[in-house]
């Protein structure tokens, strides 16, 4: 098994920028496919990115393409994402979820484990 804790959500103008990290406890980050998704309410939840275990491969969200970025570190067991130019249209719940595989997927049905989520707020 694999337990996700974020970090980096708050509050923010828009065109601002913040990162999430995402530490991972388990023995086997290395072999996981990793996404970021985001849900607000009455909504179903919405991939953002995501990447494969070699961080080789790369997905991601239409909405984001050019303003945010996957990377992983496996020697820290951490999944990042940069987010630049911030919209209000952001503004969500930001999860980080692990596959039990090494290939992407856009899909959340996939997703095997998932981080508790933090809240991103972006005003206008």
């Amino acid at each position: 098994q694999l337990q996700l804790v974020e970090s980096g959500g708050g509050l923010v103008q828009a065109g601002d920028s913040l990162i999430f990290s995402c530490a991972a406890s388990g023995r086997t980050f290395s072999t996981r496919a990793l996404g970021w998704f985001r849900q607000t309410p009455g909504k179903a939840r919405e991939f953002v990115a995501g990447i494969s275990w070699s961080a080789i491969g790369t997905l991601y969200a239409v909405s984001v393409k050019g303003r945010f970025t996957i990377s992983r570190d496996n020697a820290k067991n951490t999944v990042y994402l940069q987010m630049n130019s911030l919209k209000p249209e952001d503004t969500a719940v930001y999860y980080c979820a692990a596959r039990r595989t090494v290939y992407n997927s856009r899909d959340p049905g996939e997703y095997d484990e998932w981080g508790q989520g933090t809240q991103v707020t972006v005003s206008s």
